[in-house]
């Protein structure tokens, strides 16, 4: 097993990768001294491949559990749903030592973190990524959050987990537009942290199915990636600085999931954008070498994801998508921008016609 820890001031926590770990689920969690009641939060199809044994791996641990499915998919990550989260913690008298455990991807993870974050003012989580893109990314950290009509994650809050519980397993079952979505974030990690992960990345001939992978690519995909989003996390809880760096390929990516209703284009696909978009401007800004941005635009493209903006999304709707970005401070728009392969800086110098004009390029 390997075992990363996310070390924070108030309360750190711990993300273990291991084979067959869906099984040690209640072990695990009995390790944290935690109450017995148990909220299991799933979707239906993540819940009939994995629901029963997360429930008998828990239930021999001696916890009660009880459990809620929620509607796959990112239109359904609203104050609609975390009702119904509210509502069966109530019928089932969750206690404030009492824990929901996330079962399922990024949409099941942001909004079980919310609930729990909101549900008598702040219970235990625990996530269980399924998803390629959870494990790397959005069960990592204690960003939790709904959509707004207006915006994506608008209305959330910070709410670190007790655990991180990651199985590379089930992956297995896992759609491949979803594993190649997963892609786009571990990507981003090589570009704004970790240029060894770029290169292991390039020397894989196919990143676009889980079965072209070669496991210990796999396992170095898991634990690299985990590992930067645990030190960033780690120095910058909050995002007062350094965590921005993590939104690379999210600024543009959120208006275009935004502007085409969070159903045209999955999350992992819009970053993918977003990258491509953010790579072209720093060259444009004379930041970043070309040769870089071919390289990752390149990696991109291995990895099934798209280069280029969905059909008839209006670059001047984008352009006033990003005013309502969570990162705009003081009506400046924030990009996240490489200098060199691992390394990136934030500006909100970049001028709209440089937007513009690489957007153009991109139709």
């Amino acid at each position: 097993m390997a075992v990363i820890n996310v070390n924070l001031p108030e309360q750190s926590y711990e993300i273990a990768i291991a084979s067959g770990n869906l099984d040690n689920l209640g072990e695990q969690m009995s390790s944290l001294h935690l109450g017995k009641k148990i909220l299991l939060v799933s979707n239906p199809t993540i819940f009939k491949h994995y629901g029963e044994r997360a429930i008998a791996s828990l239930t021999s641990a001696g916890f009660e559990v009880a459990n809620c499915t929620l509607p796959p998919g990112e239109r359904y990550k609203t104050l609609n749903s975390i009702q119904k989260l509210y509502d069966t913690a109530l019928e089932n008298r969750l206690e404030r030592s009492s824990t929901m455990v996330a079962l399922g991807g990024g949409v099941v993870g942001d909004m079980t973190g919310f609930a729990a974050a909101t549900w008598l003012r702040g219970i235990n989580v625990v996530q269980v990524p399924t998803t390629l893109l959870a494990m790397v990314d959005a069960a990592i950290g204690g960003k939790t959050g709904v959509n707004h009509p207006q915006g994506k994650n608008l209305i959330g809050a910070f709410h670190q987990p007790r655990l991180v519980l990651i199985d590379p397993e089930v992956l297995k079952t896992l759609p491949m537009r979803e594993f190649r979505a997963g892609m786009a974030e571990v990507i981003k990690y090589g570009v704004i942290w970790d240029a060894e992960l770029f290169t292991e990345m390039e020397a894989s001939k196919n990143l676009n199915q889980h079965r072209y992978v070669k496991p210990e690519l796999i396992d170095s995909i898991l634990t690299r990636s985990c590992q930067a989003k645990a030190d960033v996390v780690s120095k910058d809880e909050r995002e007062a600085g350094l965590r921005a760096i993590l939104n690379y390929g999210h600024t543009i990516g959120h208006a275009v999931e935004s502007l085409t209703g969070y159903s045209l284009v999955n999350h992992g696909e819009a970053v993918a954008i977003g990258m491509v978009a953010a790579g072209q401007i720093a060259v444009e800004l004379g930041m970043w070498q070309s040769e870089d941005t071919q390289r990752q635009d390149a990696l991109i493209a291995k990895a099934g994801l798209p280069t280029k903006l969905p059909d008839g999304v209006d670059i001047e709707a984008i352009i006033k998508a990003l005013q309502t970005d969570k990162k705009v401070k003081d009506g400046k728009v924030r990009f996240v921008l490489p200098t060199q392969l691992g390394v990136v800086t934030v500006s909100d110098e970049v001028p709209s016609d440089i937007i513009t004009s690489v957007l153009g390029k991109m139709q």
